[in-house]
């Protein structure tokens, strides 16, 4: 029998494509008008990116994913976190927050934790890390067959597409690149695969 929960969810109108990537696109457009207001304003808004082992460095995990050190920076980020955050908000805008939340808060974390004390991190790579984690290891979230094959084949694709370059920025990195916001973004993606999901209902 088909509970009442179902029956309205089964009624209920679906997201438009659209409506499905507001999430990022409208997280992409927050991250290029703050560097427009850094670029014009006086002074630098990197400051209050994430600072390794100092306190008041922790407001950091939620501000730094938004800034850049510069236009390059914002440029090189944005193409991944577009196609990587449109792949995760395919199933809705609560999922793709929550892992955006995970991805920024472990990622930010383990990148204050292991950095050396002072340092000054910045950019989106440790969200689009998350993304890329979530992608990968979402085949292994409960759900419906159909569903777990589709994600192995869309895993399959982004590794094929993303996969050396997601492995370059946690190995042999140069200077000035953080691969601890890599991994443990990578990691908090990877995790929230298995948050906020509920028990499949019996029919």
């Amino acid at each position: 029998m088909t509970s009442p929960d179902a029956i309205r969810a089964a009624g209920a109108p679906r997201p438009s494509a659209m409506g499905r990537f507001a999430s990022p696109l409208l997280l992409l457009a927050v991250m290029w008008v703050v560097q427009l207001a850094d670029a014009i304003l006086p002074g630098s808004f990197t400051g209050f990116g994430l600072r390794s082992w100092d306190l008041d460095g922790l407001m950091g995990i939620v501000v730094g994913p938004l800034l850049h050190a510069n236009w390059q920076h914002l440029i090189a980020n944005t193409v991944p976190l577009l196609v990587l955050g449109c792949l995760v908000a395919v199933e809705g805008a609560r999922r793709f927050w929550i892992v955006t939340a995970l991805a920024a808060v472990v990622g930010g974390l383990g990148t204050w934790l292991l950095n050396a004390p002072g340092t000054l991190t910045v950019g989106a790579s440790g969200l689009v890390f998350g993304y890329f984690g979530y992608t990968v290891l979402r085949v292994f979230a409960p759900g419906r067959v159909s569903h777990r094959i589709l994600y192995a084949v869309i895993a399959l694709v982004v590794i094929a597409l993303y996969g050396g370059s997601m492995l370059a920025g946690v190995v042999g990195v140069r200077e000035g690149i953080s691969w601890q916001a890599h991994l443990f973004g990578a990691v908090g993606g990877g995790l929230a695969v298995f948050v906020g999901r509920g028990r499949p209902r019996a029919t």
